[in-house]
């Protein structure tokens, strides 16, 4: 018995190895390819989740003879982007495995890297329109075989995002979807929007922004553009050239990161209609009233709840915050105020909330505050870590004043709004005097109690 277990063992282990050997991997090149130069050659890998660990390439006009291509699931195109080291992205393997957790679908991965793979950006740009024809050729067959352009998705990276679109209008607008993330920049900063991705190429458009003053491309591009810390610098991304290839790629590979982390569903990225990062920062845009019965936008697969609205209201700029490292979400709260003061005075907020031996500060650091008679003010506050319970807030209004006396500031009522957490209290307090460079510390208390 215990022989006939192992050579069961040794027979399985050999299918695997069998298998493993069949299967079609990504073009994996290295630099001295880079330095000759490739010329473009496509080859479409199918995954599903039959198959999630082993790619199978694709006959361009004979899907017939793939079984494991399913006509009446709904297809996703991965495309990457410009690949100068000529290696295999590091996220295939991972956006593959969520894109199937998502639903029952066929992913296919574009491997262009055979043309992609060019020291000289440049070479690489201009197949991105040979290669969108090549991608055309193959939906038009899937049509031909029964599959609805309405249920096809392309998620283009980098100069992938733009490859999508001029497939997209190959086929007139038709396809189901695009997103974007982060679309190339350099090559596509005075493009029409016929020369690079725009609404029109698709049923629907999202579009994500990370590095639009590098490598992305500034505007917007999508029925809905996301922008993270303003779609510029990322948090925990190098700010000198001596960081090495990170400080060139790290805010533009930051968009699949958050991508790949809201297919995890491990992010929760809210999203606020606002007219710029700043307005947003200042708490001008912390209500959704425009999506109403719905919350505000998610940065997620399924954006179905905002769609129609979405295609209603036309371009829509939406803005979060993020953290440096996984999951990248901040604790936001609405801040809102009422002073009443003798004096005039224009000061910068610093707020700490407590957890017992926790703590977490958020520093209002970009814009001075009005503080005069009966006045209302709003703010954003931002915090790194999710203090659950919170036991105490502590607050300082600098005013820069050195010299001559303290004024004082009086707050008639101060109020915390959780924005993403709804199933949490609000937050007050009343009547609380302060110093203006001194800071005071209370116990906050339900809205609906007084001291």
């Amino acid at each position: 018995n215990l022989l006939y277990v192992n050579v069961v063992i040794m027979v399985l282990k050999n299918q695997e190895s069998t298998a493993d050997e069949s299967c079609d991997n990504f073009t994996d090149l290295n630099l001295s390819h880079c330095f000759v130069g490739t010329s473009l050659y496509v080859r479409l890998l199918l995954y599903t989740r039959s198959n999630l660990r082993c790619g199978r390439e694709l006959n361009h006009h004979h899907l017939s003879s793939q079984p494991l291509f399913n006509v009446s699931r709904p297809t996703a195109f991965v495309i990457h982007g410009y690949r100068p080291t000529g290696a295999p992205p590091i996220w295939i393997d991972h956006i593959v495995h969520l894109l199937a957790e998502q639903e029952d679908m066929n992913i296919i991965v574009m491997d262009w890297n055979k043309g992609a793979a060019n020291l000289n950006y440049f070479t690489a740009v201009t197949y991105t329109r040979e290669a969108a024809l090549n991608l055309t050729g193959f939906i038009m067959t899937m049509e031909e075989e029964g599959a609805s352009l309405s249920s096809v998705h392309l998620i283009g990276v980098s100069l992938g995002a733009h490859l999508a679109g001029f497939v997209g209008e190959n086929l007139k607008g038709k396809i189901g979807r695009i997103t974007g993330l982060d679309p190339a920049g350099p090559m596509f900063t005075s493009a029409t929007p016929g020369e690079r991705l725009d609404p029109s190429d698709a049923m629907f458009v999202d579009v994500l922004h990370t590095d639009m003053n590098s490598f992305g491309l500034n505007g917007a591009h999508g029925h809905i553009d996301f922008y993270a810390n303003g779609g510029a610098d990322q948090p925990g991304c190098p700010k000198t050239i001596f960081a090495g290839k990170s400080y060139f790629v790290c805010d533009h590979q930051r968009s699949v990161f958050l991508y790949l982390c809201a297919l995890n569903r491990t992010c929760s990225l809210t999203g606020y209609p606002c007219s710029s990062y700043g307005d947003f920062l200042d708490g001008r845009c912390l209500q959704c009233e425009a999506f109403k019965p719905a919350p505000c936008p998610v940065l997620s697969y399924d954006l179905s709840p905002w769609r129609e609205r979405l295609l209603q209201l036309g371009q829509t700029k939406v803005f979060f915050s993020t953290t440096a490292t996984l999951p990248y979400r901040k604790l936001s709260y609405r801040v809102d105020m009422v002073t009443w003061n003798q004096y005039l005075r224009w000061g910068v907020v610093y707020i700490r909330l407590h957890s017992g031996k926790m703590s977490e500060r958020h520093l209002k650091h970009h814009k001075l505050l009005r503080f005069e008679q009966y006045t209302s003010t709003r703010l954003l506050a931002q915090f790194d870590d999710d203090l659950q319970h919170v036991q105490k807030i502590s607050m300082r209004i600098n005013t820069g004043n050195v010299i001559g006396p303290r004024y004082k500031i009086r707050l008639l009522r101060i109020r915390f709004t959780p924005l993403e957490r709804p199933e949490r209290p609000l937050m007050c307090r009343f009547d609380i005097i302060m110093e203006e460079n001194m800071e005071v510390a209370f116990r906050p208390l339900p809205c609906d109690s007084r001291l």
